[in-house]
């Protein structure tokens, strides 16, 4: 099974190629220290392959292009620097799949015809974009394939998914791979910048820093595009790309270098997923049950591989279903109704895909698209304030008479515990004249 070992953000200006910077390269000290440190780490990742996103690849509103040549070449010829040039092979097995796994979910991909590239001007020779990052990190390290990909004009939830459809692809080949966002952050930093100035420069690029820093994905998935193009940037679709193929994942970000020479932000980072080992057993075990109950009507035993806990427990268990971040399905349990955890998961993963009358049932053709999460509860205890409570940390019950309605910690747009109370007020059918207990738990997410 392969695996994303890590993944990285670096700039793409030619300026730091001695050959094309003669000596102004000094300029950007910082970033060519960044960038030679993010090379030596991506040498000791020791990957068999580099995927590389480039913003500066042929790019379209509804295509996404994944070089198909058999070699990968280019040089800096077009920056007056005709002797640096490199060649990579193409890993066209993965860049393959990649395009399998984006059409699948309804994106479309793959490479482009001999016409169709004579037809927009496309050249065979890869982009500076990809050029820039690949000339640090050939100093250090040798022998790896590339696959190169645009950055096409989609919806960040799109790209997002896209990301997903990238490591989707690398889990299904014996592969190490590290993953580099190409991208420059804002391009109108100083009056002499290459755009000009504007003052969302600044604060585009603090917000995107301080996003990656903090390993905030949603922060960045609700960027203000208007304010990301004011800022003349063209790194964000790049950087939410290679996010997505670390969904999931715990992240432990490191930020190398940041500065803004020659009016232009350049940011070094680490995107280190150190403890992740891929889907939890929690996780495994909803996708089999749902995917089984879909694909042959019905339902599994519990397998070999569960985990004693899950087999000695009780407890409540929530299972959400999503597909591009947008809720598929979600059946719970507020306390145990089986002998154990594990057969808690199996019945409720199965709920969630056939049962939540706010959907239609799952069918095959999208399995390969939901992303699941497993809630495990904590024992519920009685609380008489909004004040105890804590919309990140504990989830709520409310129950007036027999009616009883639950509402998670830690969701999407949920912001304090009026709204959180309220929520689950109305998933009870309880109005807000009638008198009502309160209750909050905490959970244990598995991903």
């Amino acid at each position: 099974m392969g695996r994303i070992v890590n993944s990285y953000i670096m700039p793409h200006p030619p300026i730091v190629v001695p050959g094309v910077g003669k000596g102004r390269e000094a300029e950007a000290r910082d970033t060519i220290e960044g960038m030679k440190k993010a090379a030596r780490d991506i040498a000791q990742d020791n990957p068999t392959t580099i995927i590389i996103s480039s913003p500066h690849a042929p790019s379209f509103r509804d295509y996404v292009y994944i070089s198909d040549a058999e070699e990968l070449h280019g040089d800096f010829s077009a920056f007056g620097d005709g002797s640096t040039s490199m060649s990579f092979g193409n890993n066209l097995e993965l860049a393959g799949l990649i395009a399998d796994k984006a059409r699948l979910a309804g994106i479309n991909a793959g490479g482009l015809s001999k016409s169709t590239k004579q037809e927009y001007g496309i050249p065979e020779a890869i982009d500076h974009g990809a050029l820039v990052p690949l000339y640090f990190i050939s100093q250090v390290f040798k022998g790896f394939k590339v696959v190169h990909i645009s950055t096409p004009f989609m919806p960040f939830t799109d790209l997002y998914e896209l990301g997903k459809c990238i490591a989707e692809a690398v889990g299904e080949l014996k592969e190490d791979v590290v993953y580099v966002a190409s991208g420059d952050l804002s391009h109108r930093l100083t009056k002499d910048a290459p755009a000009g100035y504007s003052e969302a420069g600044k604060e585009y690029d603090e917000f995107l820093v301080d996003k990656i820093r903090s390993g905030d994905v949603e922060g960045i998935l609700n960027l203000d595009t208007g304010l990301m193009e004011a800022a003349g940037e063209c790194g964000t679709r790049s950087i939410i790309m290679m996010l997505g193929a670390m969904d999931g994942k715990k992240l432990m970000n490191q930020v190398y270098s940041y500065e803004g020479p020659y009016g232009v932000g350049y940011l070094v980072a680490k995107i280190d997923p150190p403890d992740e080992e891929g889907e939890s057993i929690h996780v495994k075990l909803a996708k089999e049950a749902l995917e089984t109950y879909v694909r042959e009507n019905r339902k599994i035993d519990i397998p070999e591989w569960a985990e004693e806990e899950m087999l000695k427990s009780k407890g409540g268990v929530f299972v959400s279903l999503k597909i591009r971040g947008q809720l598929r399905g979600c059946i719970g349990t507020i306390a145990p109704t089986k002998e154990s955890i594990a057969e808690e998961i199996i019945n409720n993963a199965i709920s969630s895909g056939t049962m939540d009358p706010r959907f239609e049932t799952v069918v095959e053709e999208e399995l390969h698209m939901i992303r699941y999460s497993v809630d495990v509860l904590g024992k519920p205890e009685r609380i008489t304030t909004l004040d105890e409570l804590d919309v990140k940390r504990y989830g709520v019950i409310v129950t007036s008479g027999y009616k009883r309605g639950l509402l998670l910690p830690d969701l999407e747009g949920v912001d304090n515990p009026s709204e959180q109370v309220n929520i689950a007020l109305r998933k009870a059918g309880i109005r807000d004249t009638e008198e009502f207990e309160l209750e909050r738990f905490e959970v244990i997410r598995y991903k």
